[in-house]
């Protein structure tokens, strides 16, 4: 009886400690995702980047507002986004940017959307990537980008001092 006694003692001692802790879950993840397609069909280059709204609320707190709220506003939502595509950018084969417009952003789900696009470019042997989102607010940040053209996928990984990076497409 009294082991029995000790073990629910613990069993319970660690439930507390375990719940006491799972503020520690919904911190920063500090990832994002950016998929680039090549979409014949709509003759656009499509850009889309997916942030987790815990993360994108904590930077628009750190960098405009302590009282910022992402889901509510409309505005703060344009302020992020407006923020992530000043820190992406795509470079052609002569090391000039290329023209992406800003198409919007949307919530869906956990996730803070944004959009950009250009007509899709008549020939392109590599593209280069800059993707500095949230980057220079954490240092631990990893932004995944995939590069998706004809049926091939591609995949740049910005973490650490990584500051662009590229990929030859086959021709």
């Amino acid at each position: 009886m009294r082991l029995v006694s000790g073990l629910l003692r613990v069993l319970v001692l660690g439930s507390l400690l375990v719940a006491g802790n799972l503020g520690a879950f919904a911190h920063q993840k500090k990832e994002a995702l950016t998929e680039i397609l090549f979409n014949s069909r709509s003759g656009n280059l499509e850009v889309m980047h997916r942030y987790l709204i815990h993360d994108a609320e904590h930077a628009v707190r750190q960098l405009v507002d302590p009282q910022a709220d992402l889901i509510a506003s409309e505005q703060t939502r344009e302020t992020f986004a407006k923020y992530a595509v000043e820190r992406f950018a795509l470079l052609g084969d002569d090391g000039a940017p290329l023209e992406l417009q800003y198409v919007g952003q949307e919530i869906d789900s956990a996730f803070l959307w944004v959009y950009q696009e250009m007509a899709l470019p008549e020939s392109l042997k590599g593209l280069g990537v800059i993707d500095n989102a949230l980057r220079d607010i954490w240092p631990e940040q990893n932004n995944l980008v995939n590069i998706e053209r004809n049926g091939q996928i591609q995949s740049l990984n910005f973490n650490g001092s990584t500051e662009w990076l590229s990929v030859q497409f086959e021709q």
